[in-house]
């Protein structure tokens, strides 16, 4: 089994793409790990916020296998604490041979299309951040789980 972390578009901060990078090198200790950014679209002010969300729905589901579990990061999708997005994903990873690939995307959110073909959403939280953000800080808790499902010490209760 593999996770691959889908990205529309680039990482725009410095700061945010070092942290993205040292917990995928973390990762590579536990489970095969693939991150795809893919290009921003061209022309996007000429587009409406249906129109981008569809070209960018068409290019994320270019990534997905038809095996795969697609789970989105959305604002409207299950919370977990730590704890137990931990025993949630060994659960997964335990039960399923699918390759589990999550997706953040643009600021503008998922098509229609990419929602149908979903398994699941995951919330990382009532508030809102910037798809930016959620990068690291989703790179940050998958790393978190996998230290707790191993039982090691980077996670304090």
């Amino acid at each position: 089994m593999k996770i691959k972390l889908i990205l529309v578009g680039k990482t725009n901060e410095p700061y945010l793409q070092k942290g993205i990078d040292e917990y995928q090198s973390r990762l590579k200790h536990y489970i095969s790990f693939e991150r795809v950014e893919m290009p921003e679209l061209k022309q996007v002010a000429a587009m409406t916020k249906d129109q981008i969300k569809l070209k960018e729905g068409a290019l994320i589901l270019k990534q997905v296998k038809e095996n795969d579990c697609v789970v989105l990061l959305d604002e409207r999708g299950k919370m977990f604490s730590s704890i137990d997005w931990a025993r949630h994903l060994e659960h997964t990873l335990t039960h399923s041979s699918k390759d589990l690939i999550f997706v953040v995307g643009g600021g503008y959110g998922f098509s229609q299309e990419v929602y149908a073909r979903s398994d699941d959403k995951l919330s990382l939280s009532q508030m809102t951040f910037s798809h930016q953000i959620v990068r690291l800080l989703f790179m940050e808790q998958l790393y978190r789980a996998f230290t707790i499902i191993k039982g090691e010490p980077y996670h304090h209760e």
